[in-house]
Order: C-alpha cells, then sequence, then structure tokens
C-alpha cells in the first residue's frame, strides 16, 4: 500500500496534519467524521479504496482535525471550536495552494464544512454533507438526534472502553453494521481508534458534536450542495438529512440505501458515485480490465467447530493471526491480497507456480494456530474492476477450493499445464463438476 507523505502547516499554536493525493482537475477536501488519521487510513483496504476513488478524479487533500490522528492534540476537555477548525482547515488550503476546493464531510466535520461555506463561499466550491445533523443533541423543534440522557451513558461508556477490543467492536457494529462480522476490518479499526484519539481527546471531540448547532447557518451556505444519507443509519435519522436540505438554498438531497454510517462501509460505491457526478458533472465509468491471472483461494477446514471450541475472543484473536500471516505469504510470492470472504481469501498472481507455493505456505504458517486451510487454484482470465476481481476463473478457483481436503492444495489441469520446470510435483485428483460451470474439469493434488 502507497502511502501519500504526511505534511505538516500551522494554525495558530498547532500543528495540523494533511496529505495530497491524485492530480484531478479540482480541489477535494476530505474531513472524516469522528475520528480520523491521515496515514493508517490508507492501510484499511476499504479505506485506502475509498481514498483512492475520491483521487481518481480531484487533488485529493485529506485533513485530521485538530484533536484528533496526527494533528495536535487539544487541552484535556477543551476540543477546538468550529471557529479555530475553520481557521486550521483554511490554513491546510494556503499550505498546497489551493484557492478554491470541494468540502467533503461526515458527522461533525460535514456541520463544519457547512459553516465555512457559509463564511468563506469564494474559497468553497461546492459542499458534499454525509451522515450528519444540523443539530448534535434532541430539541423539541429537532427531534432527530439523541438526547442529553442518552449522551451522558454515552459518554461513560467510551471513558470506560476506549481501547479495548471489546468497545472498538460495539461502535463498529453501531456505525458500520455490515462490517461488524468481518475479521480484518475488526482488528484494523480497533488500531485505528487507539491511534486516531486518546480517550480524553475522543470524549472532547464527541460532547463538542452534541453541543453543536448549525441550524441558523443552514440557509447562508449558498454553495452547491449535496447531502448524501442512508436511509437506515442507525447513527443519525433521515429525516435530519431531510431537515438540512430543505434549509439549504442550492441543497440536492439524495438517500442512498443501506445502514452503514462509515461512508466506506460495504456499499461505498453508490455514495462515491453520487459524489463523483455531483461534483464533477459525469457519471463514474468504472475501470475494467481483462487479464490473465492465477487466482488462489482458501477456506478453514472446521471453522464453525473451531470457534465454538475457542470462544469469540480467542476466535477472533486466532483469525487476526490467521489473516496476518496469510497477507504475508501472498506478499512474499508478489501476489495481489484481493478479499476475505467468510473463512477465506482471495488473492491473484501473475504467476501459477508462486500462487501453488504461496498456498502451501499459508498452510504451514496456520498449522500453529490449530488451523487447517483448504485451497484451490485455477489460472484463467479476470476482469480487474478496481480493487476487485471477478469472471469466471475466480467461480472455477472457488469450485476447486470447496473439493479439497484439509492442509490439501488442489488445482486446475491449467495451472499443472503451466507449472512444468517449477519443481512442484502432482498426483490426479480425478474429473469433476463444478457447480454453475460448464464441463467437466480433471483436477490434481499437490504433493510436493
Amino acid at each position: 500500500m502507497v502511502v501519500p507523505d504526511i505534511h505538516y502547516t500551522r494554525s495558530g499554536d498547532a500543528a495540523i496534519a494533511y496529505s495530497v493525493t491524485g492530480d484531478g482537475p479540482m480541489d477535494l477536501v476530505y474531513l472524516p467524521g469522528f475520528i480520523s488519521h491521515v496515514e493508517y487510513l490508507w492501510e484499511g483496504e476499504r479505506s485506502a479504496r475509498f481514498l483512492r476513488r475520491l483521487a481518481s478524479f480531484s487533488r485529493l487533500i485529506l485533513v485530521d482535525r485538530r484533536g484528533t490522528g496526527l494533528s495536535d492534540r487539544m487541552t484535556p476537555n477543551a476540543p477546538p471550536p468550529l471557529e479555530t477548525q475553520m481557521d486550521d482547515l483554511l490554513s491546510v488550503l494556503d499550505a498546497v495552494g489551493s484557492d478554491r476546493a470541494a468540502l467533503f464531510g461526515a458527522g461533525i466535520s460535514a456541520m463544519l464544512c457547512a459553516l465555512v461555506a457559509a463564511t468563506y463561499p469564494r474559497r468553497t466550491s461546492a459542499c458534499v454533507l454525509y451522515g450528519t445533523a444540523a443539530c448534535g443533541t434532541w430539541r423539541p423543534e429537532y427531534p432527530w438526534n439523541e438526547t442529553e440522557a442518552w449522551y451522558e451513558a454515552y459518554f461513560q461508556r467510551l471513558q470506560d472502553g476506549w481501547g479495548t477490543p471489546e468497545y472498538a467492536d460495539e461502535i463498529l457494529g453501531w456505525l458500520g453494521p455490515s462490517l461488524a462480522d468481518d475479521h480484518a476490518v475488526q482488528t484494523w479499526w480497533a488500531r485505528l481508534l487507539r491511534l486516531a484519539a486518546s480517550p480524553s481527546s475522543a470524549l472532547a471531540l464527541e460532547r463538542l458534536y452534541s453541543e453543536t448547532d448549525v441550524r441558523a447557518v443552514l440557509r447562508s451556505v449558498n454553495t452547491p450542495t449535496l447531502v448524501a444519507h442512508r436511509t437506515a443509519d442507525p447513527v443519525q435519522m433521515v429525516e435530519g438529512a431531510r431537515y438540512i436540505a430543505e434549509r439549504i438554498p442550492s441543497a440536492t438531497l439524495i438517500e442512498l440505501p443501506g445502514a452503514d454510517w462509515l461512508p466506506w462501509g460495504d456499499d461505498q460505491d453508490s455514495l462515491l458515485d453520487a459524489v463523483e457526478e455531483f461534483l464533477t458533472g459525469a457519471k463514474h465509468v468504472p475501470e475494467t480490465d481483462r487479464v490473465l491471472a492465477t487466482v488462489l483461494l482458501t477456506d478453514i477446514v472446521s471453522s464453525t467447530r473451531r470457534a465454538a471450541e475457542l470462544g469469540d475472543a480467542r476466535w477472533k484473536e486466532t483469525i487476526a493471526i490467521h489473516d496476518e500471516r496469510a497477507r504475508t505469504a501472498i506478499e512474499r510470492f508478489r501476489g495481489r491480497y484481493v478479499n476475505t470472504a467468510g473463512d477465506g481469501m482471495l488473492a491473484t498472481f501473475d504467476g501459477p507456480a508462486r500462487a501453488v507455493r504461496c498456498a502451501q505456505a499459508i498452510a504451514e504458517a496456520v498449522q500453529p494456530l490449530a488451523l487447517e486451510i483448504r485451497a484451490g487454484c485455477h489460472t484463467g482470465e479476470v476482469e480487474l474492476a478496481g480493487d476487485d476481481v471477478r469472471g469466471i476463473a475466480v467461480h472455477i478457483g472457488a469450485r476447486i477450493a470447496a473439493l479439497a481436503g484439509p492442509s490439501e492444495v488442489l488445482v486446475s489441469s491449467t495451472v499443472r499445464d503451466l507449472v512444468a520446470g517449477s519443481g512442484l510435483i502432482f498426483e490426479e485428483a480425478g474429473e469433476h463438476e463444478l457447480k454453475g460451470v460448464p464441463n467437466r474439469w480433471r483436477l490434481y493434488r499437490v504433493v510436493a
């Protein structure tokens, strides 16, 4: 993963961290909601994909707000007011030579974007407000947010649990329900929380959000504005987004399906498509390419039984170690990790022998964890779409993997035929029908 260079600019008495990537025709500032870390966000598969997509049509300026990530921390329990955060943002724009930029914010960052657009319209070309509210706390005339009593209980949980895996899992299940059972995301997310903020900083920032009310500002936002919101968002009710869109004169409201408040969640493309079209006037055309590749699919044998034996906490730790060792092997054999599905992984390689040896290495690496994997390899044409891989070759590889036994690597005849001279030794594993795939397929077992 290539992480953009991290830079700092001074804003008053604080250093504000930012990065710049992409060379598109427009400047786009992205301010993550809640907490952020301009370096570690690039190390999460889903968040990095989200950022790369934004950078594909812009010069993307990613900023850590004061008090979070790599920017200077604040005095405990004294969060920087939005006025100060506006100064910080303008300092970053000046540092990168941006006279005018589009602003994209989530949560309290969206509130900040609205305030900047209203106060500095000549510096703001457009606004995207995602998953936000106009008022942080319930009011009789704004009944779409949590009460003060709810916040006090929430603040106590945050103070007591920040930094623990249990609290991280709880928050992930709330902010991104579709990701709650993704072990790789869970591990990355827990570390992001610890890196992005201390308990006192996180508490101060959340208190700031609860006390913020930008309702009086909305009618002064004359910049073209997209208000985007998930209809089943468990964090912010969609009625709040409708309220905002009705009051910003130039607003466009788009209601997206789904329940993930996290913008880089399970269906990030629907949000990204809407943002790109709004900011550029053009629909996104996915970059696709068809190449010959060897796909490797793995799956943990008897994972349900092992999870029951170990219990939830130990199973999560075991899976995290499994994933780390598998990714290390994929990197060692020059493969490209694609995704995790259930308890298995999908990776692609530009050479079939490397794919087979990688499967053997993963099987060996996870044995000390009392785990066994089954693996399947097939070489064929795949379609690349961004970070995803599609095509019949992937389906064939998955069907082959499903037929493998514990600690067994099965390959198609295509793979066997292409690795002559590699030193790999195979034995016949018979002809098989692969569900959903035409014809019968001769498979081979790797024995050395």
